[in-house]
């Protein structure tokens, strides 16, 4: 059945229109220049986590504006491409317009692209939506086979996160005792990270032939992702000397300077809740203690707010990364399927999926998870 571009068309336009009035553009305009302000001062650069935060923001709101306006210009260019269709059509010159045909079914999937892609950034409005994130993975049921498979998530997000161009740092990682890792995190350091991750957050299940079963035999593992907000200075999130326990240890992993050799790494541990949290990505003590308190801040305020809406599933503690909680599947035997279980998206380009291909799964997850919690 060939498709009515011209009613195409007028569902776009409502669409965009939809996306204006969600972005504000005037008001977009207006925070691009106040943004753009504050970064030619001269003392910007002087507080550099502050400094990294308003150059993201403005970055991220500055490419908004561009893509509102381009989306306006290629509505405009496929209606001129339409006109000149309809004229084509009259001349009957048949090779000329399936070559024309063509060119209007590329513009359109490009067009089509570009609304879904500005719809989905239209759904990211809720309080913690726009913060960097927090990933953290961790191994489940499943012994040698889980700690394999946790390393192949992290494997597979951080590729993720580098076609994406997403900035990342690994601030903590167990290494398991055969092979693969206990649990690793991540410090995305990009805006609206959380917003665009955080369904990511549930058990992910592997079915494969085992590397490590000398019978050959399929085994079935778990492993538990967790996405939380990061917390940031202005954010009212209180931790008493008396709730805390701090411990240190010697890092674990690849070595580096002064690394594996002193005392370094930092475990806190918050009585009140039995939340823990660990860091051993910067040199010294103090800083990992910073970046460990950070971290439990950004749990803690995660943790309020999952109560205020009763939504306490979300906590990492609550994934059990075992039968019944998971979100997706990833078959390698005796079929090759990956497939989300909320959306039902699914492909059988497994390998693709394992190296960071989670554009169709991340976009059908915001789109199902918010418009089901609206």
């Amino acid at each position: 059945m060939a498709v009515n571009f011209e009613l195409e068309l007028v569902e776009l336009r409502n669409k965009y229109e939809q996306i204006v009035a969600m972005l504000e553009p005037v008001q977009l305009s207006s925070d691009v220049q106040a943004l753009e302000k504050i970064t030619s001062a001269p003392d910007f650069w002087d507080n550099l986590s502050y400094a990294q935060k308003i150059t993201a923001e403005f970055v991220f709101k500055k490419k908004q504006l561009t893509q509102l306006k381009k989306l306006e210009n290629e509505l405009d260019d496929f209606q001129a491409l339409l006109e000149m269709l309809s004229e084509l059509e009259m001349t009957g010159d048949n090779a000329e317009l399936d070559d024309f045909n063509q060119e209007v079914d590329m513009h359109y999937e490009k067009l089509f692209s570009m609304i879904q892609e500005m719809e989905i950034e239209t759904l990211l409005s809720d309080e913690f939506d726009a913060r960097s994130a927090i990933l953290s993975i961790r191994s489940g049921a499943g012994g040698v086979e889980a700690a394999d498979w946790a390393q192949m998530l992290f494997r597979m997000y951080t590729r993720f996160l580098s076609v994406s161009g997403w900035k990342y740092a690994v601030t903590d990682i167990s290494y398991a005792e055969e092979a693969g890792i206990k649990s690793v995190s991540l410090e995305i350091q990009e805006p609206y990270a959380f917003g665009k991750l955080q369904f990511e957050s549930g058990t992910h299940r592997l079915v494969r032939i085992s590397p490590f079963n000398a019978q050959g035999k399929r085994q079935t593992s778990f492993a538990a992702v967790e996405v939380i907000p990061l917390i940031e200075e202005t954010d009212d999130v209180e931790i008493l000397d008396a709730d805390i326990r701090i411990d240190v240890f010697r890092a674990s992993g690849p070595g580096g300077q002064c690394v594996n050799t002193t005392d370094s790494a930092v475990r806190i541990t918050h009585l009140p809740t039995g939340i823990v949290v660990s860091m051993q990505n910067e040199k010294s003590q103090i800083q990992n203690r910073q970046s460990a308190l950070r971290l439990l801040k950004s749990r803690l305020l995660m943790l309020k707010r999952q109560e205020e809406a009763l939504q306490k599933k979300e906590l990492a503690g609550d994934v059990k990364a075992s039968w019944g909680d998971q979100i997706r599947n990833y078959v390698l035997q005796p079929y090759q399927l990956v497939k989300d279980l909320r959306t039902l998206v699914e492909t059988g380009n497994t390998t693709a999926v394992l190296d960071g291909d989670l554009d169709a799964f991340i976009k059908a997850e915001l789109v199902y998870c918010k418009q089901t919690t609206k």
